[in-house]
């Protein structure tokens, strides 16, 4: 992994599930982390699912369901996650904005739940207009971690 070229953004394929659950296992070791097929199904149904491609490699990856059509659109961030060797330069940003392009086409109200614990994710939540609505009391199988639900207004 070189590191040293462009972070490409566009659709996740099936082909790519493997590396997810790969980068899955990595990112979230102690809470029921997606399997390959989770992806390949999620991708088949047609959500938006995005990866994040540096020289050709899948480093990040983010998807978004659409819970509710308009007139009261509401989608939901399912996961998104980018490589440890890759976090801290704007890759996960740059997948929640091409989610967040979707939701706002449809105007759509935006939910995501993000462990309590996660400073960086939590930051870039609420820099991108999510407040804090709820808590989830050991939200996170098996590890029992709590999650806050956020949530962002229509666009």
């Amino acid at each position: 992994m070189s590191g040293t070229g462009t972070v490409t953004i566009g659709p996740l394929y099936r082909a790519d599930a493997p590396r997810c659950a790969e980068l899955e296992r990595i990112l979230f070791p102690g809470d029921d982390p997606w399997s390959a097929q989770a992806f390949r199904d999620e991708v088949s149904r047609g959500l938006p699912y995005f990866a994040a491609r540096l020289d050709g490699e899948l480093v990040g990856y983010a998807g978004l369901g659409v819970t509710a059509g308009p007139p009261q659109a509401e989608a939901e961030v399912h996961t998104i996650g980018v490589d440890p060797a890759h976090q801290g330069r704007g890759i996960g940003r740059r997948l929640l904005d091409a989610l967040l392009a979707v939701a706002d086409e449809l105007h759509a109200t935006v939910f995501l739940e993000v462990r309590t614990d996660n400073e960086a994710a939590l930051g870039l939540y609420e820099k991108t207009g999510f407040a804090v609505v709820g808590l989830r009391k050991r939200y996170y199988r098996p590890s029992g971690a709590d999650a806050y639900t956020m949530k962002r207004e229509p666009r």
